[in-house]
């Protein structure tokens, strides 16, 4: 998923929430007030010019998301370039505008901090179609490691009810699932407040593994306790696990060697050989190529199944035609018949008719003739 893409999912969130009247539209004013925003937490220079001239009052009324992108596109999203801005500020942005008019728990509240980290992680893994949906498969991919930090088990009841969202969920049903009372039965809040957080950090952070290390300083040569936190493309230390204060930090690249056989660096060093920038973005592209294999397989089946049946249907109508065929040809042949023997009667009865003449014919010419 390139930036753009995970930018845009958090603004579509943004733009829809201020469609109050759900028509597709937003008023100039409060695409106004969004763009300033946006301005601010991408650290890009404001263009008021362009911002007063796009959005100026005229008669033309609300816009559309299409009317709002070309805008959105050249004089924001063309300007953003990573590593620039707190990406964690502008995601938040959008979802404090999107849970005030969205979040309605059926059930348990999520904590806001718990909601809006579930909420990055279901548009890190949701599809790059509108309106964002999250398919079965991620869904049983992101609970299983909900369950699996929380020592939980999913039930086969839970997984086949997960399996049967045949299209998907939004990310409003799919937040009233994590809280459903199915999910939480032997999970306390606590728990799963700190296992959201544990995978938001490692999806959405990519951190591949982060704990307490012994580190030897460079001038003293002292051992000190350090919170390490290991990403694809560094090896960070600080102060404590609040992240607060770096130490310091080790870039990851393709000249680092491991003299002690530790999967999470060597895995670093695999991304960044393979030119990868995240672990989970590749395991998502190849969930992503696995389920486009099984859908073109699906389709292939159903392609098959299809010619079968219209093959079988094609012999049934060639079947029924030819017994048609046979039934005329029948009632053809005995009307034939019916024919031939009536010829025949009436060939009988005219020679019996001739005969009967013939006869009478005969016996006149016999009898005597009167004389006068």
């Amino acid at each position: 998923m390139s930036l753009r893409t995970e930018l845009l999912k958090s603004v579509w969130y943004a733009f829809t929430s201020l469609d109050t009247e759900k028509s597709g539209k937003v008023s100039k004013s409060q695409l106004k007030v969004l763009s300033h925003n946006l301005y601010t937490v991408f650290n890009i220079p404001h263009d008021p010019v362009a911002l007063e001239d796009h959005f100026r009052d005229d008669d033309d009324g609300p816009v559309s998301s299409q009317g709002y992108m070309p805008y959105l596109n050249q004089y924001i999203l063309d300007k953003v370039v990573e590593g620039t801005f707190v990406k964690e500020s502008f995601h938040e942005l959008c979802w404090t505008l999107t849970a005030k008019k969205n979040y309605r728990p059926t059930g348990v509240a999520l904590p806001n901090q718990d909601a809006f980290h579930l909420w990055c992680l279901f548009n890190y893994l949701s599809e790059d179609t509108y309106p964002l949906i999250m398919v079965p498969d991620e869904v049983q991919y992101l609970l299983q490691k909900l369950f699996t930090i929380t020592r939980s088990e999913m039930g086969e009841m839970e997984l086949g009810e997960v399996l049967s969202l045949e299209h998907g969920v939004s990310v409003w049903q799919f937040l009233d699932l994590v809280t459903s009372p199915k999910i939480l039965r032997s999970i306390s809040m606590e728990t799963l407040s700190m296992a959201i957080q544990d995978i938001y950090k490692e999806i959405i952070q990519d951190v591949l593994k982060q704990g307490y290390l012994l580190k030897k300083a460079t001038l003293r040569r002292m051992w000190t306790e350090r919170w390490f936190v290991l990403k694809p493309k560094v090896l960070s230390y600080y102060v404590s696990e609040d992240c607060k204060e770096m130490k310091g930090s080790i870039a990851i690249d393709k000249d680092c060697v491991v003299e002690v056989s530790m999967w999470t660096i060597q895995t670093g060093i695999r991304l960044q050989q393979s030119g990868s920038a995240s672990l989970h973005r590749e395991l998502q592209s190849k969930r992503r190529e696995q389920r486009e294999q099984r859908e073109l397989r699906r389709v292939a089946r159903e392609q098959e199944l299809q010619r079968l049946t219209e093959l079988k249907s094609e012999k049934e109508r060639q079947h029924r035609e030819l017994e048609q065929l046979r039934e005329s040809q029948k009632k053809a042949e005995e009307a034939m018949m019916q024919e031939k023997l009536k010829h025949q009667e009436q060939q009988e009865e005219l020679q019996r008719l001739l005969t009967g003449q013939l006869r009478e014919a005969e016996e006149a010419s016999n009898e005597p003739k009167m004389v006068n």
